[in-house]
C-alpha cells in the first residue's frame, strides 16, 4: 500500500499567500511590460525605416511580448481592477475592417456592427452612432477614448496587443490551411495611407506600454489592486483559476474554435502564435496555485501558497491538483509541439484533422478535469463567493450552432 502524503506541520496564513499572489502578479506585469516597451522600440524602427528585415523584428518583438502578459491572465476574474482594465489591452476577437483595409471576402457590412469596415486608416471621418466623429488624428487617446467599443460594440476592439497584431501581420486568409497573415512592409511606406497606418501602429503601441504601466503600479506597494486583495481573499485566487481554467481557455478559447472549426476563434489569428498563448496560459494558472513565477531575466519569484495551505488541510487533493496542472501544461504542450511541427492551431481545429482534433480537444478535457479539483478545494476551503465563469461551448454546445 501507498504511503499517504504527508501534510504540511502549519498551513500559511492568508495573507502570506496574497502577498505572494500580488509579488507574482507584480512581476509578471513587469515582466509583459518591459516586452512590450522592446516592442514599442521595434515599431519605431519599423515606422522609421520600413523593410522586410524590420517588419520582421517588429513581428518577433510582438511574439517576444506575449509570454510574459499571457501568464498573468490567471488574476484576471477574481480581481475587478484587472477585469475592467484588461479589455483594452487583450480583447479579442475583433472586426479588423474598422481599423484597416481587409480582403473582400471580409464582406461589406454586418448587421451588429455599422463599423464593420469603417477603415479608419483610410477615412479621416467616420460615423458614430450616428454622429460624424473627426479622425484625423490618429492618437492614443483617440484610440481608447473614441474608437475602443465604439458603439458599445465589444469587437470594436481598437487598442491591445491583437490591434497590433493585425497592423503587423494583417490578416490570415489561408483559412485552416499553412499560413498566417502576410502584411507586406510597404504598407508602411509606399502604400495608400502609410503615414496614418503608421500613426495607428504607433498609437497603439504607445497606449499598449501605458496601459501595462498603469497595472504595474496597481500591484506595487500601494497599487490599487494589492490593497484590495484582503477584502478579495483566498477566493480571488481560486475564482481566477476556475474561470480562466473552465469557461475562458477551455471554453470561449478553444472548444468555440473546435465546435465550428473556425480559424477566427483562436486567440491570436493573424500570426498563428496561438499555441504560445494557450500554453502560457495554462503555466499562468499553474504559478498561481503554486506561488511562484519565473522571470524573464532568470529570477524566481515564490513565497507560501494556496497549494501549501491545501496539503495543510487535504495533502492528498494538493498532490492531485498538481497533477491535474501539469497534465494539461502537458497537453496544451502536446498542441504547441505539433504547431512547432508544421501543423499550427488553426489547422489543428480545422475539419476533418482527425489527430490535430483530437490534440485539442484532449487539452480541452484536461482542463476541465483540472477545473473539477479547484472545485474540490474550494468545497474544502469552504470558501463563498466563488463563481466559475461557464461557457455555452462546453455546457450547451446545441447553443452555439443556433
Amino acid at each position: 500500500m501507498t504511503a499517504p502524503v504527508a501534510a504540511y506541520a502549519q498551513a500559511p496564513a492568508d495573507a502570506e499567500i496574497l502577498n505572494t499572489y500580488a509579488n507574482v502578479a507584480q512581476a509578471g506585469y513587469e515582466d509583459a511590460l518591459t516586452g512590450a516597451k522592446a516592442l514599442e522600440v521595434a515599431v519605431d524602427a519599423l515606422i522609421a525605416s520600413p523593410s522586410e528585415a524590420t517588419l520582421k523584428a517588429a513581428r518577433q518583438a510582438w511574439i517576444n511580448s506575449r509570454p510574459a502578459y499571457m501568464q498573468t491572465e490567471a488574476f484576471r476574474f477574481g480581481n475587478p481592477i484587472v477585469d475592467d482594465w484588461e479589455g483594452r489591452v487583450n480583447a479579442w476577437p475583433l472586426d479588423e475592417g474598422l481599423i484597416d483595409y481587409v480582403d473582400a471576402s471580409y464582406g461589406t457590412e454586418s448587421d451588429a456592427n455599422s463599423l464593420y469596415t469603417a477603415n479608419v486608416i483610410a477615412n479621416t471621418r467616420i460615423t458614430i452612432d450616428g454622429k460624424e466623429v473627426d479622425a484625423a488624428n490618429i492618437t492614443p487617446d483617440f484610440l481608447q477614448n473614441t474608437l475602443q467599443e465604439a458603439g458599445g460594440i465589444e469587437s470594436n476592439v481598437a487598442t491591445g496587443y491583437h490591434a497590433i497584431e493585425f497592423l503587423l501581420w494583417g490578416q490570415d486568409l489561408h483559412g485552416t490551411g499553412p499560413g498566417a497573415g502576410e502584411r507586406p512592409f510597404t504598407d508602411y511606406s509606399t502604400a495608400a495611407h502609410a503615414d496614418r497606418r503608421a500613426a495607428y501602429l504607433k498609437a497603439a503601441t504607445s497606449l499598449l506600454v501605458s496601459d501595462l504601466e498603469e497595472m504595474v503600479g496597481d500591484w506595487q506597494t500601494d497599487g490599487a489592486a494589492r490593497k484590495a486583495l484582503p477584502g478579495l481573499g483566498i477566493s480571488a485566487i481560486l475564482t481566477g483559476m476556475g474561470s480562466l481554467s473552465f469557461g475562458e481557455l477551455a471554453g470561449q478559447r478553444m472548444k468555440l474554435g473546435l465546435l465550428l472549426h473556425d480559424p477566427e476563434e483562436e486567440h491570436d489569428c493573424f500570426s498563428d502564435n496561438t499555441y504560445n498563448s494557450y500554453l502560457d496560459d495554462g503555466i499562468s494558472l499553474r504559478n498561481v496555485y503554486l506561488g511562484t513565477y519565473a522571470r524573464v531575466d532568470g529570477s524566481v519569484v515564490k513565497g507560501p501558497s494556496i497549494s501549501e495551505l491545501i496539503a495543510a488541510k487535504d495533502a492528498a487533493l494538493d498532490t492531485e491538483l498538481k497533477g491535474l496542472l501539469d497534465a494539461s501544461v502537458g497537453k496544451l504542450q502536446a498542441i504547441a509541439d505539433r504547431a512547432k511541427g508544421g501543423e499550427a492551431y488553426d489547422q489543428q481545429i480545422g475539419e476533418g484533422n482527425v489527430e490535430g482534433n483530437a490534440t485539442v480537444q484532449a487539452a480541452i478535457d484536461a482542463l476541465i478535469a483540472q477545473t473539477r479539483g479547484i472545485e474540490r478545494a474550494v468545497a474544502l476551503l469552504k470558501l463563498d463567493g466563488v463563481t466559475i465563469e461557464g461557457s455555452d461551448s462546453l455546457t450547451n454546445p446545441d447553443a452555439v450552432f443556433q
